[in-house]
């Protein structure tokens, strides 16, 4: 069986590395947009962490409200949903995991915990997260978009 695959151009990857350092020590979250049912990551937007935590993040529940309105006019839905992890791995804990309730979205971990604010090593992984079930994917990063 193939293994799946997030396919995601350089110009969204950095974005994504960009903002969870940014956000460091506090973990960074937001979603990538695209056009329904195509799969392909487009729109980046970055999503202010409510908890403000190193620990957690939490989507502001108006701002996701309104983020699924102007994505359900655009004729969008989540392809990437992100955050970092600021002290441990890219993998998704159990709360990231408890969470996790678009099963078409890819998951995207961020780990800033070698380099923090600044340039450095980050690991940025993928996973699908489906009832309850992770399965890790390869990460294609692309020039331009396909």
């Amino acid at each position: 069986m193939l293994r799946p695959m997030l396919t995601i151009t350089r110009t969204l990857h950095d974005q994504i590395v960009a903002h969870a350092r940014a956000d460091h020590p506090d973990e960074a979250c937001g979603v990538v947009a695209g056009p329904v049912g195509t799969g392909r990551p487009e729109r980046f937007i970055p999503m202010l962490n409510a908890a403000r935590s190193p620990t957690f993040y939490e989507f502001d529940s108006g701002d996701l409200l309104k983020l699924y309105r102007e994505m359900d006019d655009r004729d969008e839905e989540p392809v990437v949903i992100y955050h970092s992890h600021t002290a441990t791995e890219a993998y998704p804990s159990r709360t990231d995991i408890s969470y996790a309730n678009e099963p078409a979205a890819h998951y995207v971990l961020v780990s800033t915990a070698e380099c923090g604010n600044d340039e450095g090593p980050v690991s940025f992984r993928s996973f699908r997260i489906v009832d309850g079930v992770v399965t890790e994917e390869d990460v294609k990063v692309v020039e331009t978009a396909v």
